[in-house]
């Protein structure tokens, strides 16, 4: 039987749309600020994944950071009412609730959306690390927007060989169109100046003008108009923690065994922050039977 022409030339245009179909990518979905208080950064589809809950800590519960707590509570506050603000660097110790700090902030700003310009609640959208190239495509997205938001990557620092920090300053700056008004970044970081102090020193061996070199690499920091600094807490501040939660969370012991439980939890953890002081809490609150909700 002769093939029908007409057919076999539908069958390579059906093959041929395929292809082409296949080949290019699905349009994106248009972003809508108003399903979720914070969002995910997915870079690799170009979207915004909403957040349904946020893992945070309330404010009253971070100890022993209050100055810290105090500045960058008041220059989120000023940045959601439209006035000026700056991007912000949380470094130091680990486990002192930096990105907590970061999230209670948003969370206590946000209280009371009716204070905000136009009633809006502000916005919290994290970007991991490894996505840190596609940070201008994000600005992209939200600028213009008539919503602020606060961009937060958390653990930043850059690695020997890693040249993406040099995106992260042009995104900081903005470029020729600067900084959307309507974004700020925040960050945490070990790291005071985000890179290692061997890759600088390398740099500062090879390089034909060492001082400029270096001058490279830590001029990322400075890009950040807020350094705050937490360091490692005392036995006080790390006690204070911990009756913080377990009174928070009605634990039912005696403050003498609290206190004995909680430093003998920290010297076998060799560290007293936040984060062991939490994990000690969680602990006790297993063994009471007392699940911690909220």
């Amino acid at each position: 039987m002769t093939e029908d022409p007409l057919k076999s030339v539908a069958d390579r245009l059906d093959r041929l749309i395929a292809l082409i179909e296949r080949a290019v990518p699905p349009a994106r979905p248009k972003f809508d600020p108003d399903v979720a208080d914070a969002y995910v950064w997915q870079a690799s589809t170009g979207t915004l994944q909403p957040v349904p809950k946020v893992n945070r800590v309330e404010m009253v519960l971070l100890k022993g950071v209050d100055r810290v707590r105090d500045i960058l509570v008041d220059n989120t506050d000023r940045f959601a009412r439209g006035l000026p603000a700056n991007n912000v660097l949380l470094w130091g110790a680990r486990g002192m609730g930096k990105s907590s700090l970061v999230k209670a902030a948003h969370a206590t700003i946000n209280s009371d959306p009716s204070k905000l310009p136009g009633g809006h609640a502000m916005k919290l959208i994290e970007i991991h690390r490894e996505d840190i190239d596609s940070l201008p495509e994000l600005m992209t997205l939200v600028r213009g927007l008539d919503r602020r938001f606060i961009l937060f990557c958390d653990d930043l620092s850059f690695d020997n060989d890693d040249t993406s920090y040099k995106s992260l300053k042009a995104a900081l700056d903005g470029g020729v169109e600067g900084r959307p008004e309507n974004v700020v970044f925040y960050a945490t970081s070990n790291r005071r100046h985000l890179l290692p102090r061997d890759m600088m020193e390398n740099e500062r061996s090879t390089a034909i003008n060492p001082g400029e070199a270096v001058e490279e690499k830590v001029s990322l920091s400075d890009r950040f108009g807020l350094w705050l600094g937490f360091h490692k807490c005392s036995q006080d501040d790390y006690l204070a923690m911990v009756n913080g939660y377990a009174e928070h969370y009605g634990l039912k012991v005696e403050p003498e065994v609290l206190r004995a439980e909680a430093l003998e939890w920290s010297t076998t953890r060799g560290a007293r922050s936040g984060r062991v002081a939490w994990q000690y809490v969680q602990d006790l609150a297993g063994r009471l039977g007392v699940a911690l909700k909220g």
